[in-house]
């Protein structure tokens, strides 16, 4: 799938050291996503055998491994792989070599849980938005900034004209993507029974392309 034929919008942002990059999951792929993971959900043996919950940081209901031949019908990796092209074309005038998904996954977060603070392995990884709830919730001090939901991209230590972490409010069909070495946490969110369902992934790029 080639992001400039589909004319998929791109942001560059760069709030602190690594760039992130911004996205659009289209349309179709979306829908695709929703479709396979109400699909996985309903299916218990399909579930066991793809869960991924006891291998990863977050302390939420359900983790779960996308399937290659799922990853191959919806082209995700070469949508990634355009995206990423992109990326590097633009941070260091290089020409990406290669791109390998290692694994990607779905997030399924309710009410209570959250992810701690972590960081993943290769090269790339990226998280992006399939659904989310109408509220997070508010704080228990109306006064006090609502990161309820949120993720938060963690780099360095504040210092001066540099802030160390950039809080990332998930909208439906957002996608970002980030060095893999970056930390990252997602906050706990209140009062809604309502799902905030996301898909990441982690990927190795060629080594003259990978010095973000």
């Amino acid at each position: 799938m080639d992001i400039e034929k589909n004319k998929q919008p791109m942001k560059m942002l760069k709030p602190f050291g690594p760039s992130v990059l911004k996205l659009t999951i289209p349309d179709k792929t979306l829908v695709s996503l929703n479709k396979y993971v109400d699909e996985i959900i309903n299916d218990e043996v399909k579930m066991k055998k793809l869960d991924h919950g006891s291998d990863l940081a977050g302390n939420v209901n359900q983790e779960f491994f996308l399937e290659t031949e799922f990853m191959k019908e919806i082209k995700w990796a070469e949508f990634l792989a355009s995206a990423c092209k992109e990326w590097v074309k633009h941070e260091q005038n290089k020409q990406l070599k290669s791109f390998q998904i290692t694994k990607s996954w779905i997030v399924r977060q309710f009410k209570h849980e959250y992810n701690p603070i972590h960081w993943h392995s290769g090269d790339i990884s990226g998280v992006g938005y399939l659904k989310v709830p109408n509220s997070f919730g508010k704080t228990y001090q109306e006064n006090k900034q609502n990161n309820n939901g949120k993720l938060v991209l963690v780099h360095g230590s504040r210092s001066l004209f540099s802030e160390s972490s950039y809080i990332i409010k998930p909208k439906v069909g957002d996608l970002y993507m980030f060095p893999s070495y970056l930390m990252h946490s997602v906050y706990p969110f209140y009062d809604t029974d309502e799902e905030r369902r996301s898909i990441s992934f982690n990927a190795k790029i060629d080594e003259d392309s990978s010095t973000f």
